[in-house]
């Protein structure tokens, strides 16, 4: 029987930087960091629902191309957040890069507010916020 979600996983190409990202600026709480014997870290994030692991190869990782309409995988990754246009404003001014700007959801029956922005890899991450 399913417990809960566990985590999902990512490779990024620049640890230290995407630590900054993810917790300095999204919220995330890191739960674990290491050095693998090859010269790959790992590290996992406490999202408060789940986990967010990130895999950054010793060799490092070309920037993320979104999935082409009509092709299978991961479109972005979703935070729930009190307030999507104050959380957005204070990334925009972080220099976070901006996919779109805060609106009304069009899943309004899930979500009230949405925007998307790019972590420093240029993966989506999109801004949600409930009533």
């Amino acid at each position: 029987m399913l417990k809960s979600f566990e985590h999902v996983g990512m490779t990024v190409s620049d640890m230290d930087r995407s630590v900054d990202f993810y917790c300095g600026l999204v919220g995330l709480r890191l739960h674990l960091r290491k050095r693998m014997a090859d010269g790959a870290e790992i590290a996992f994030f406490d999202a408060g629902g789940g986990m967010l692991e990130i895999f950054a190869p010793a060799g490092g990782a070309a920037r993320a191309v979104d999935v082409p309409e009509g092709t299978a995988g991961l479109r972005h990754l979703t935070f729930l957040f009190e307030d999507v246009e104050e959380t957005f404003t204070r990334l925009q001014k972080a220099g976070v890069e901006v996919k779109e700007r805060p609106r009304l959801a069009i899943n309004a029956e899930v979500l009230h507010k949405v925007a998307f922005v790019r972590d420093p890899d240029g993966i989506q991450i999109e801004l949600a916020e409930k009533r």
